[in-house]
């Protein structure tokens, strides 16, 4: 909303959480929320991180540069990676059924019923 209010026409803005992390530090952060949400029979989620060794150039971490929305526009992230990241995995929790949806494809089937071309 701020970049409708406030934004300039045909500006981009990188909107980011400010919180830069490694991808194993979210994977971790994942698990431990997991185990504490919806925690294993046996073991701990992090027993099933593995290694590979098939992507010797893949990325260590993903980053965004807020920088501008922040000086332009005065726009702050509400939410702490550690509390937006908590209310993702407990929403994607608490839907199973549209997980479920997502998987298997049948949210195709809505999007065709309200998005079709008439």
């Amino acid at each position: 909303m701020r970049v409708l209010d406030a934004g300039r026409a045909g500006e981009t803005y990188n909107i980011g959480g400010l919180n830069e992390r490694t991808n194993i530090e979210v994977v971790r952060t994942l698990c431990g929320l997991l185990d504490e949400l919806r925690p294993r029979v046996h073991g701990r989620y992090a027993d099933q991180i593995v290694f590979v060794t098939d992507r010797a150039g893949h990325d260590r971490r993903y980053a965004i540069d807020a920088s501008k929305i922040t000086s332009e526009l005065g726009w702050t992230p509400k939410e702490s990676f550690e509390t937006g990241i908590r209310k993702t995995v407990a929403w994607y929790l608490e839907n199973g059924d549209w997980v479920r949806h997502v998987k298997d494809g049948s949210y195709r089937e809505w999007i065709d019923l309200n998005y079709a071309r008439t």
